[in-house]
């Protein structure tokens, strides 16, 4: 135990194991479809899938330990979703620029943000958030990976006239969501431990018969990483483009990370005196498993809000995220099972933890319109934006501005109003 407080701040008589061990398998069943989904979208650029699915695998391990290692914290970290599109849609699709030089921008994003982070920046940002802000993160962010999960389980689909409306839930993958939050929501409610974790499993095998589910096998030798290994294209480096690509990775990283961090942080209620422990060794993982991420051939490694799965199943420690790269590494091994898990299975338990996420909101005063208003944007504009970036970016702004003309300028700092203008000029340039 004494090994285990040292390296993971796990502590006897303050943690449970067994609790550390479910958190970690319940995040990582949260995140696993990352396995499928990044390979598929970065192969459109012509890298090899094969060798992605590995990349993917391997930055996550390396990212996720350095955070269970360095910060102690529960948190699992991988390539992250929007990044990747942004890479492959936008740098390599719309731009037309290789995956090569896509590659470079994001070896250079991870070496800035080390710097950055090394230099306290990024810690000084999250400080400058104000405290109504950063529990409107927490429960902006549930409302973002309910969506995410009723998404992927066909419950809600597109609709070009209402942009979104209810799927076909009396069939196929949305029944099986609809089933699963039942079956979950009813674990929870009779406080099964491991309820979260019970329901992924359980909504799987459900899913089998319903023809959902395809068991493909059990193991499979990784595929070599030697395709798109350390491919960089270093004579790009100093171009104008390079220089916007690499910005746009760096604004749109920055704040998705310290989103998750300050929201899942405060719904675990592990924020002290308004900072998050650690919080400067959480984003030097984040950094270095980016630059890492990069030489081993894959987009933009970030902290994954799925980590509130493992939180709302009672993860505190390091020994959590240290479970999720241990299950990383397994599936390199092991990807037609875990593969085998359908999105409808996760997608309840996103859901759940969605509405876990919402309860720092009562401690916001929503009779003082200076502190509910910006709250409120910041939450609102997550979902219906699709960006973690952009809610904390738009209440930031508020925030400042209705202080400001509202003439409440005690509680605003030097800081508040800098951040803010770069926040606004994020939006011109």
């Amino acid at each position: 135990m004494n090994f285990l407080e040292k390296l993971f701040g796990f502590k006897k008589g303050t943690h449970n194991l067994r609790t550390e061990l479910l958190a970690g398998l319940t995040t990582f069943l949260t995140m696993a479809y990352i396995l499928a989904v990044n390979p598929s979208i970065l192969s459109v650029t012509g890298m090899d899938k094969g060798a992605l699915f590995t990349a993917t695998v391997l930055a996550a391990v390396i990212a996720t330990s350095l955070m269970a290692v360095l910060a102690k914290l529960p948190f699992a970290l991988a390539p992250g979703m929007g990044l990747n599109a942004f890479f492959a849609f936008t740098v390599c699709m719309a731009m037309g620029y290789s995956w090569q030089f896509a590659l470079t921008a994001v070896l250079i994003e991870g070496l800035v943000f080390i710097v950055l982070t090394l230099t306290n920046l990024r810690e000084a940002i999250v400080n400058l958030l104000p405290d109504s802000l950063k529990k409107a993160i927490s429960a902006g962010i549930g409302l973002f990976i309910a969506f995410i999960g009723l998404q992927n389980s066909g419950i809600i689909v597109n609709n070009d006239a209402t942009l979104v409306h209810l799927g076909d839930i009396t069939s196929g993958t949305a029944l099986l969501g609809i089933i699963g939050l039942l079956l979950t929501s009813v674990l929870l409610v009779l406080r099964v431990k491991g309820a979260l974790l019970i329901g992924i499993l359980a909504t799987t095998l459900i899913g089998i018969p319903m023809g959902i589910t395809h068991y493909e096998g059990v193991f499979s030798a990784p595929p070599s990483v030697e395709p798109i290994f350390f491919k960089f294209e270093f004579e790009q480096i100093f171009t104008k483009d390079m220089l916007m690509v690499v910005f746009t990775f760096l604004f749109v990283d920055i704040f998705d990370t310290i989103g998750t961090l300050v929201g899942v942080s405060t719904k675990a209620k592990m924020i002290k005196d308004g900072k998050i422990p650690n919080a400067r060794m959480a984003f030097l993982a984040d950094a270095i498993g980016t630059t890492a991420g990069s030489i081993l051939g894959t987009s933009t490694v970030t902290t994954y809000v799925e980590s509130a799965a493992g939180v709302g199943e009672g993860g505190r420690t390091g020994l959590t995220a240290f479970v999720v790269a241990l299950c990383f590494l397994l599936a390199l091994f092991f990807s037609p099972l875990f593969l085998a898990i359908p999105a409808s299975a996760t997608a309840p338990v996103l859901v759940l933890v969605g509405l876990m996420m919402l309860t720092p909101i009562k401690e916001v005063d929503l009779h003082d319109y200076a502190e509910a208003i910006p709250a409120f944007l910041c939450i609102i504009f997550m979902p219906l934006a699709y960006s973690i970036s952009d809610g904390i970016v738009l209440g930031m702004i508020s925030y400042v501005l209705i202080n400001l003309l509202c003439g409440k300028f005690q509680k605003l700092s030097v800081g508040m109003y800098v951040l803010a203008l770069l926040f606004v000029l994020k939006y011109f340039i």
